[in-house]
């Protein structure tokens, strides 16, 4: 029962006067409205501004939206090839429109009055140079005249509500019923009196009164502000007591000093200088490590930033410390490629670093394992393989997961059960840009470092856009770079819908490139996700030791190849990737010294959007800049698209447009907690009462990350 709402509220949706049980069940279908008080929080997504009317004469625009006073001249069912529509003529003193509709048509031709003046609202259409409306609003002046004057909502909605009479017309009526009914006390404040006088938002009675029917721009602009600051508040407040709570009641083991293991191999084995960047994030997880409790900490960095190199770093603390750690990657490839990185920068420090995944079997696991339990192998590496229930640590006293959002929560929640006596700390590491409001939104709840500085002598990449007409002089490059001893990737998009489609494209490619670069004076390579994983794997190996000049491949070389001589990605149809997918692939060249090269190839035809993502590619290398662009052009919904289950829901807020609303809630909710961490001043008595209701039925996977 939600006690934020009176018993009238709390009533189901079937005793609204208007609905019965036959609409109730579409409501509840249709829109998940169960009771009487969420058809409130059902919130329109536009407004028809009641007072403006247009004359039919001076209707000119396809796909204008318009409001007319006209009086119903006639109406008829015409019988098509194919179903019926209702027809009716309508005449204001300019002129005359049709409105036509093709479904409900029955009931609304029993509705329809001849000579009745009526209001009509609705996208026009212009055919041959008639006129018609195709299902508009339609009321009666008469009754329209007897209702506030000012801006009407309209509301999201479905096929079958319009033809049961559910359409935003008839929800309007339902919503001014429920008004009838209830006074301010049936919605109670969930915000402290001082903190909406400090902010200028409007009482929460009267914001959900104004987001259905404002009166002006201005009220429902106060409706807007005061909703969107409310749902980003206690969002922000729920994910800052999570940290808080995790930091009050989760040990962590305490890694009380830098030893003789990080000390040796910062004197005289790191192979290049820190960046600034770099140390900060060391200094930032060195403080977390000694506090005793569990770090959860997210590390954010471009490709090629260093972040491997700061995991290192952070394991060699807990070996100096007596813990063992683990890394896990999503691939295969990624992981061995860890291994690699990890075992050439501790050779001869006497760590041992072990390798598990789904391949390794048999006896040798069967060994490995022995050696992890008994605490004689420091740093375990490895995909899924590492949370499996036969994987036991002695003390794993620290969990690095890489490109973390390709596990789920429940995967990565596993990783807690590996020591029965202490958490172990968490550092989950991105290579994707995450924009600042996402960050503060699904990562909210974590501590966040971010590596925003690139190793010294990195020779910016240079991108650019390049269409089928410049084929034969990117074939003359690609020579040229091979003579200079460079190697080629080449990138063919693979799109779940059809992968066949996508698979010939690339052994079309492959054959075409075999005409240009010919056996035996020139070596290809070629990797797609069709193929086994032990001849994916020695496809890879052959291009890693430089046996081949060219790698023919889908995307699954996004993540987790790392050859410093490779100085040319072409990517085929970039039109068909995202932001995030391009930058990541231009992120495998540009890791040597040699000037690299990002080519973008596309069709003539590109779309706008296309072409701004292309646009973005070509101007800038700066990951953060690409994902803010990513976000504008796809929305949060679709960039978190791939998001775990639980990802955060809003009624009206929008990310991409609302991040200054979103700042504001979070320092706000960050002031409080300093304040008052357990809100147990009377003052914020309101927002510990709603806090605790909000939560209720949330599991809070915050504490996993």
């Amino acid at each position: 029962m939600n006690k934020y709402r009176s018993t009238y509220l709390n009533s189901p949706i079937e005793y609204l006067k208007g609905v019965g049980p036959a609409r109730a069940e579409l409501l509840k279908k249709e829109l998940g409205v169960f009771f009487i008080g969420d058809l409130l929080f059902n919130y329109p997504f536009r407004y028809i501004d009641r007072s403006k009317f247009h004359l039919i004469k001076d209707i000119n625009q396809e796909g204008e939206m318009v409001q007319l006073k006209a009086k119903l001249i006639s109406y008829e069912m015409i019988q098509g090839k194919k179903r019926k529509r209702l027809s009716a003529l309508l005449k204001d003193p300019s002129g005359f429109i049709e409105l036509v509709w093709f479904t409900g048509t029955k009931w609304i031709a029993e509705s329809l009055k001849e000579g009745a003046e009526y209001v009509v609202y609705g996208r026009v259409n212009i055919y041959s140079g008639k006129k018609s409306i195709p299902h508009p609003e339609l009321e009666l002046l008469s009754v329209q005249k007897t209702k506030p004057s000012g801006m009407a909502p309209v509301y999201h909605s479905t096929e079958k509500l319009n033809t049961r009479g559910l359409d935003s017309k008839a929800r309007r009526k339902l919503i001014r019923n429920i008004f009838e009914k209830i006074r301010s006390t049936d919605l109670p404040e969930n915000l402290p009196d001082y903190l909406r006088e400090k902010t200028k938002l409007a009482p929460r009675f009267e914001a959900m009164q104004w987001i259905h029917f404002p009166t002006n721009q201005k009220s429902l602009k106060a409706a807007i502000d005061r909703i969107k600051f409310e749902e980003l508040f206690y969002l922000q407040l729920r994910l800052l007591q999570s940290n808080q709570l995790r930091k009050r009641t989760i040990p962590g083991a305490v890694f009380s000093k830098v030893g003789n293991y990080f000390n040796t191999f910062f004197q005289h084995h790191l192979p290049f200088e820190l960046t600034g960047a770099q140390k900060r994030v060391v200094k930032e997880i060195r403080a977390d490590l000694g506090k005793g409790v569990q770090m959860n900490r997210l590390l954010q960095g471009d490709v090629g930033s260093g972040k491997t190199m700061v995991a290192l770093l952070t394991m060699l603390i807990a070996k100096d410390n007596g813990y063992q750690s683990c890394m896990m990657a999503p691939t295969e490839i990624l992981a061995q490629q860890h291994l690699e990185s990890l075992t050439s920068y501790l050779k001869g420090l006497g760590i041992n670093v072990a390798f598990l995944s789904g391949s390794v079997k048999g006896k040798k696991r069967k060994e490995l394992l022995h050696l992890l339990a008994q605490g004689d192998i420091d740093i375990l590496v490895g995909t899924h393989a590492l949370i499996e229930d036969p994987v036991v640590f002695k003390n794993l006293g620290l969990a690095i997961i890489d490109e973390q959002h390709r596990f789920g929560v429940a995967q990565r929640s596993k990783l807690y059960t590996k020591n029965k006596h202490v958490t172990p700390h968490i550092l989950v590491m991105t290579a994707t840009p995450i924009p600042r409001t996402l960050a503060m939104t699904y990562y909210g709840d974590l501590d966040v470092s971010i590596i925003d500085e690139l190793p010294p002598g990195r020779k910016s990449i240079k991108t650019v856009h390049k269409r089928e007409k410049d084929r034969d002089m990117l074939i003359q490059f690609i020579h040229q770079e091979i003579k200079k001893g460079r190697q080629i990737y080449i990138v063919y998009p693979l799109i779940q819908e059809s992968e066949k489609l996508d698979l010939k494209n690339l052994n079309d490619g492959y054959e075409m490139l075999l005409q240009f670069f010919p056996r035996p004076q020139f070596q290809m390579s070629i990797v797609h996700g069709k193929m086994k994983n032990v001849d994916k794997e020695e496809e890879m190996k052959r291009f890693v030791e430089g046996r081949t000049n060219i790698m023919v491949a889908t995307t699954v070389i996004e993540v987790g190849v790392n050859v410093p001589n490779a100085s040319v990605m072409i990517i085929e149809n970039t039109e068909r990737f995202g932001l995030s997918q391009l930058h990541q692939l231009r992120g495998r060249v540009g890791r040597g010294g040699e000037q690299s090269f990002c080519i973008l190839m596309s069709s003539n035809k590109i779309s706008k959007e296309g072409k701004e993502r292309i646009a973005t590619m070509v101007r800038t290398n700066n990951g953060f800049e690409i994902a803010e662009a990513d976000l504008k052009l796809r929305g949060a919904g679709d960039i978190m698209g791939t998001q775990q289950s639980g990802s955060v829901d809003f009624n009206l807020v929008n990310l991409v447009t609302d991040s200054k609303i979103l700042e504001t809630a979070r320092n706000i909710a960050i002031k409080i907690l300093d304040k008052d961490p357990l809100l147990q001043s009377s003052i914020h008595t309101p927002i510990l009462s709603y806090s605790k209701h909000v939560n209720r039925i949330r599991k809070d996977w915050g504490m996993i990350s």
